[in-house]
């Protein structure tokens, strides 16, 4: 069994491209409003002023719960900036009321019968 030496380097497997294949549909997917609105949000010295300005509009697109826990997280100095930067690129870790009820109101898939 001979060992081959591959170097080190841009990957391309199929993992590696189904990501950023599914990278580049949610940054185009979104519109370039919630782009910038992330951008702002990241910002250390405005991003504060976007997030209180923005949190009754966050707080009602995602509910009370949930929504004061996104505002919570980007009102943190350090962790909101690092949550929008990465969002930018990943979506939203909180998902909307719309997306939660949406996923919910899917009916089970049928369990595989065993042997």
């Amino acid at each position: 069994m001979a060992i081959t030496y591959r170097p080190c380097g841009p990957s391309d497997s199929y993992f590696d491209k189904a990501m950023a294949e599914k990278r580049k549909k949610g940054i185009v997917k979104r519109g370039g409003w919630e782009i910038a609105k992330k951008v702002l949000k990241a910002i250390p010295i405005i991003g504060p002023v976007f997030i209180v300005a923005f949190a009754g509009h966050d707080i009602k697109k995602k509910g009370l719960v949930a929504g004061a826990v996104h505002v919570g997280l980007d009102a943190t100095p350090v962790v909101g900036t690092a949550k929008n930067v990465v969002e930018i690129f990943t979506g939203d870790w909180i998902p909307d009321k719309a997306d939660r009820n949406q996923a919910s109101n899917e009916p089970p898939q049928p369990r595989p019968e065993g042997p």
